[in-house]
């Protein structure tokens, strides 16, 4: 199966320029062992390789270059496959982009191809190459800092009040130092429930657990709590419930989040949407969660306009390291900026995935990077300055 795997990353700043032929030189030998073809652009700072060969061979390969530590901020732009390579007579060759004026550098590119059909810009391997060598890019390509460069510092004044029977998962904003919401996990339904006994148990889970939170849950944070959208359309008086449950524990509805993930069937939209105006009427907030993992965010944000969306680790793990996630996430951001959405990244594990995130513009997360012990939160903090 040939494979091609098209990535950028940055030159380690302790590296010199100078061993960089060599380095191609050796690369092209292993390449040639794993059948292995391609070109490798530099610009002075960066890198943009395109590799081709045998899936085995690529991966393989690849692999290699990701723990290469003379370079870091390794972006996978694409994996693709096709019937014929694009740069067959190369085990690697390099273009020095600092001796060459873009055009002639494209058109020498264009020069190398081997296949038997016409290499054209149309191509899309070719089009993200076109995109490196005139530096059109830049918006959506964030360099983050190592990771050695932070320190997850415990923070135990962060945890709630305990509740029993409840369990709390913060959502902080971690370079403000703040709690922006609290979220209280109702239990899973027990095998053995089917059709609408499912959701009566979703929704009594649901009321209790606002009742527990309510006496722990301080007045000024937003408390988060999940239920499956289905509840809200089988039961005629789920609104009702959950609205006389905030009531019950001392609550304001306006500091409640309904979070209902996209990953669940919505059989019947236009119900749900009106459940959704209800909650709204009420002045409950309502959020999307595992967007984008699902096949109708899009549309959910049509119908019903959510106060939040929540991504999570189908889209943000390794985020870092891979181009067609970041283009998903750059996707999300704008359309919910453009609709006054706010955007919330959970399930964070590594202190990579949270550094490209916040540069990208996302404030408030969630994940174990965050959470010490219990509810408590772990701040970053500069290792010099611990």
């Amino acid at each position: 199966m040939l494979t091609t795997i098209i990535y950028r990353s940055h030159l380690d700043d302790e590296v010199p320029v100078s061993i960089i032929p060599g380095m191609v030189e050796k690369a092209s030998l292993l390449n040639a062992r794993h059948q292995v073809t391609g070109i490798l652009l530099f610009n002075g700072t960066h890198f943009f390789q395109l590799l081709e060969g045998p899936e085995e061979g690529v991966l393989d390969i690849y692999a290699r270059i990701c723990a290469d530590r003379r370079h870091h901020n390794v972006v996978e732009l694409m994996r693709d496959y096709s019937p014929s390579r694009r740069f067959g007579n190369h085990g690697m060759e390099l273009f020095d982009l600092r001796h060459h004026d873009s055009v002639s550098v494209l058109q020498a590119v264009l020069n190398r191809g081997t296949s038997k059909y016409r290499l054209t810009y149309d191509d899309r391997g070719l089009q993200f190459l076109r995109t490196f060598v005139e530096a059109r890019e830049k918006e959506n390509y964030f360099e983050v800092l190592p990771t050695d460069y932070w320190n997850f510092v415990p923070d135990d004044n962060t945890s709630p009040a305990p509740a029993t029977g409840v369990t709390f998962r913060p959502v902080v904003d971690p370079l403000a130092r703040e709690v922006t919401a609290l979220e209280a996990l109702p239990e899973e339904a027990p095998e053995g429930l089917y059709g609408e006994a499912v959701y009566k148990h979703n929704l009594a889970t649901v009321t209790a657990v606002l009742n527990k939170a309510g006496r722990s849950c301080p007045d000024d944070i937003m408390l988060y709590v999940s239920i499956l959208p289905m509840t809200l359309v089988v039961l005629p008086d789920a609104v009702d419930r959950i609205v006389n449950a905030i009531e019950s524990a001392e609550l304001v509805p306006q500091q409640i989040i309904l979070g209902v993930s996209e990953t669940e069937v919505i059989s019947q939209l236009e119900a749900f949407s009106q459940a959704v105006r209800r909650l709204k009427l009420a002045g409950i907030s309502l959020s999307i969660d595992n967007f984008g993992d699902g096949s109708a965010g899009l549309s959910l944000l049509a119908h019903v306009q959510p106060d939040r969306v929540r991504i999570g680790a189908g889209i943000v793990r390794n985020i870092q390291r891979s181009g067609p996630r970041q283009a998903v996430v750059h996707a999300v951001l704008r359309c919910c900026s453009a609709l006054e959405i706010n955007v919330i990244a959970a399930d964070i594990e590594q202190p990579e995935e949270w550094m490209w995130l916040e540069a990208a513009g996302v404030t408030d997360f969630q994940g174990a990077l965050f959470t010490a012990s219990g509810a408590s939160v772990a701040w970053p903090e500069t290792r010099e300055a611990i």
